[in-house]
């Protein structure tokens, strides 16, 4: 069931069971403090063991006094001048702690990733291969992508109709073709205002998988923002993925922090790594 969007006061959160959380996305100042107390409120009727906050870091004060903590950190995500961080508090002790099996994987996933810092994309795509933005022409097969390599996911990406109110608003998707077939997509998230993108929904099907797509679908979104204004790019990556921690590091993004417990994809709640570069 993916998770419902709601407003508080002038702030935007985004809340449900399959995650466990309540994520504030937005956040209106003139919403503190009386938000820390609402959002408190909110997980406490629904059983909520983590409350997720995306801040300005001017602004954090008033959190840290609530209880959150510092997770990670995105400089200039504010219209590429000031830093955001992104701040957690764990109503439940239990969901801030790693198993040992994911705090290895975690740690080995970002040692992988950090040798192969700043690499680049290599050669260029093969032949065979064509990568574009997509257009509402390609809706129904991207739904078919996400559908077939996510188990679970925090927003409706499996429904076209979303996927096209989010393409007319302010998504773009990129899609990586084979012989004309589309078999890996992202997704380019972004936020005029603030001139930042999240860089997000990778999906490569299984039968694609180990090409190198995601690297050259990242390369093509990366291209394109310059007609959007967007000064800051950053992802919110799987931390027991490999192939996506590595992607962002080959790229030259940098390490922000690790997201504990936080986001429940692929069946699961996972970490999440958050990867950071100024365009």
């Amino acid at each position: 069931m993916p998770d419902r969007i709601a407003t508080m006061g002038g702030s935007l959160v985004q809340h449900g069971p399959d995650s466990d959380r309540i994520y504030l996305m937005k956040l209106d100042p003139a919403d503190l403090p009386g938000l820390l107390d609402e959002m408190e409120a909110l997980a406490e009727e629904n059983g909520y063991s983590k409350i997720f906050a995306k801040v300005p870091a001017h602004l954090s004060d008033a959190f840290m006094e609530g209880g959150f903590i510092r997770e990670a950190s995105v400089p200039g995500f504010f219209g590429g001048d000031s830093e955001a961080l992104f701040l957690s508090r764990f109503r439940d002790s239990a969901r801030g702690l790693l198993t040992p099996d994911d705090r290895e994987a975690t740690e080995r996933n970002l040692s992988i990733a950090r040798a192969k810092q700043d690499q680049g994309p290599g050669a260029v795509p093969p032949p065979d291969i064509r990568i574009r933005k997509l257009t509402a022409d390609d809706l129904t097969d991207l739904a078919a992508v996400y559908g077939e390599v996510f188990r679970s996911y925090p927003f409706p990406i499996f429904d076209p109709g979303y996927l096209k109110e989010t393409m007319e608003s302010h998504v773009a998707y990129f899609g990586a073709f084979l012989e004309g077939t589309l078999v890996a997509a992202s997704s380019a998230e972004m936020d005029a205002g603030y001139r930042n993108v999240e860089m997000t929904d990778f999906a490569t099907r299984p039968a694609a998988r180990g090409r190198g797509l995601a690297v050259w679908l990242l390369q093509a979104m990366e291209a394109a923002m310059p007609d959007y204004g967007i000064r800051t790019a950053y992802t919110i990556a799987r931390s027991l993925s490999p192939g996506m921690n590595v992607t962002f590091a080959k790229m030259g993004y940098a390490f922000g922090g690790t997201l504990v417990n936080n986001t429940n994809i692929a069946g699961r709640i996972e970490s999440m790594n958050v990867w950071h570069k100024a365009l």
